[in-house]
Order: C-alpha cells, then sequence, then structure tokens
C-alpha cells in the first residue's frame, strides 16, 4: 500500500514524479480561492508569463529614440517581422488597429506554450509515495496556460469579439450583410437571368458562412488546447515508456514542442488576421 499522503514540494524531472498514477490531469488544479472565485494553477502560470512579458519589452525598450539601443532594435525587429507577416492579411486600412491584438496573441500563447518545457512546471505539487516509493503528483502547482480548456477557450473569445468589433467599425452591417449573402456573380459577364438565379445559391452560401463564423471559436479552441495537452501528454509518456531512458527518451520531444508551440502560435495569429481580412481587406492597394 502507498504511504500515508502529505503535501511535499519537489522540483525534478524525475519520472519518480508528475502523476505517474492517472497521468497528465484533463482540468487545472484549484490552488486557491478569492472569495468564490476558483484560482487554478494555469491561471497563476498565465498571469506570471504576462507580467514577465510586460517587464521584458519594457526594460528592452526602455525610451525610444531615433537612434534606437539594443534593446529597443530587438522589439522592433520583431514588430517588424510581423508586419511584413500579418499587413498583407488585414490590409492597411485595419492594420494598426489591429496589430495589438494579433501581435499579444502571437506572444502569449507562444510563451505560454513553451513554458511546459521549463523544468518543474508539473512536477511541483502535493502528492504521496507509492510503494515502489515513488513519489505521486496529485496537485500540480504549476501547469502550462494553454494547457487549459478555459484559457484556450477564453483566448478565442476575445479575438472573436475583437474580429466584430473590427469588422462593425471598418466594415458596417451594410458591407457585412452584402460580403456574406451578396451576390457574387459579374452581372455583365453571366447576365441578368443567371445573375437573378444565383441568388438564392449565394444566400444558402451565406448561411452557411454563418454557421461557419458561429464554430470558429470552439475549433479555435480546441485545435490550441488539444495540440498543447497532447505535448504535455506526449513528454509525460515519455517518461514512463522506458524507465532506464527516461533521462534521455523524451529529450527529442522537447525539440518537436519547442516547434510546434511556435507553430499553434502562428496558426492562431494567422487564423484571426484571415477572418479579420475576409471581411476588411478588399485588395484597394493591390491592383
Amino acid at each position: 500500500m502507498a504511504k500515508k499522503a502529505f503535501a511535499l514540494i519537489l522540483f525534478s524531472l524525475s519520472p519518480t514524479v508528475y502523476g505517474a498514477a492517472g497521468g497528465v490531469s484533463l482540468t487545472a488544479e484549484v490552488a486557491f480561492m478569492i472569495g468564490d472565485l476558483p484560482v487554478t494553477n494555469s491561471m497563476i502560470t498565465s498571469w506570471v508569463i504576462s507580467l514577465l512579458i510586460i517587464l521584458v519589452i519594457r526594460t528592452l525598450s526602455g525610451k525610444t529614440s531615433l537612434i534606437p539601443s539594443r534593446g529597443q532594435l530587438f522589439v522592433e525587429s520583431i514588430v517588424g517581422s510581423i508586419r511584413v507577416i500579418l499587413e498583407p492579411i488585414v490590409g492597411k486600412k485595419v492594420f494598426f488597429a489591429s496589430f495589438w491584438l494579433l501581435s499579444g496573441l502571437f506572444i502569449f500563447i507562444l510563451i505560454n506554450n513553451w513554458s511546459g518545457l521549463l523544468p518543474g512546471v508539473g512536477t511541483i505539487g502535493s502528492g504521496y509515495y507509492d510503494e515502489n516509493n515513488h513519489f505521486v503528483i496529485e496537485s500540480s502547482f504549476i501547469r502550462p496556460g494553454n494547457a487549459d480548456l478555459n484559457m484556450t477557450f477564453a483566448l478565442a473569445a476575445v479575438a472573436n469579439l475583437c474580429w466584430l468589433y473590427f469588422i462593425f467599425k471598418f466594415e458596417g452591417l451594410k458591407n457585412i450583410v452584402i460580403h456574406i449573402f451578396g451576390n457574387k456573380a459579374d452581372k455583365k459577364e453571366v447576365g441578368l437571368l443567371v445573375f437573378i438565379g444565383l441568388i438564392p445559391l449565394f444566400f444558402a452560401v451565406g448561411l452557411i458562412e454563418i454557421v461557419s463564423i458561429l464554430f470558429r471559436p470552439v475549433s479555435l479552441t480546441f485545435r490550441l488546447f488539444g495540440n498543447v495537452f497532447g505535448g504535455e501528454s506526449l513528454l509525460h509518456s515519455m517518461f514512463y515508456l522506458v524507465p532506464e531512458l527516461a533521462w534521455i527518451l523524451p529529450l527529442p520531444f522537447y525539440f518537436m514542442e519547442v516547434l510546434i508551440g511556435f507553430v499553434q502560435a502562428l496558426v492562431f495569429m494567422l487564423l484571426i488576421a484571415v477572418y479579420i481580412g475576409l471581411m476588411c481587406n478588399h485588395g484597394d492597394e493591390h491592383h
């Protein structure tokens, strides 16, 4: 039988920890309560990362000047690289208004994704020793923010609410309705009768697009959560697959998770940019 359970703070990547009994928990654990509001371990991680991002950028940029410092040049290089990617997608008209959202999503999601690879994440917590004298984590104190479904849903909800704000501000209700339900055929090329006949077809296509818009938050939520949580579970499994090789076997998967974390942050940002561009970027700057 397992020894009597007790709380222990542990900092280790050893396969004798990290919840050997049941794998990675599907839900975030409650760290403490503020009144009736539960504060989970994933929330704490996200708050710490948000604070670090603010402090790092403020420290690097410092007091901006025409002759940039090394830190300011580094920040400007990141901003310039993101601008090169986003501006052709969302269009010049909406770029400056949406840049704060898109760049913020990318940086926040990227650092949150990579936070799961840091030593101590998932291996600091309370638990008990089993019959083999292995420490089993029952409740971890630190959990990657995006390995929590609530966090990815919040990101998707905020992104889509901002999308609604941008399209109503820059397009207006009339243009939005025309974009979704309007007849896309050229009356001069297809003729009046064909043009009229296509109206019901494009109206039906518009209804399908409405359904796809409603499912965007769901797809964004589960795509990000699934990849991050799947990566956490994969790394956990590699520690127990061959116990004798636990010191080296997970290493290639760490590099894979670095790449996946970057790709998922980029995909999330680009999808929101495409949603904005589909409505607001009419190619007015390009012929």
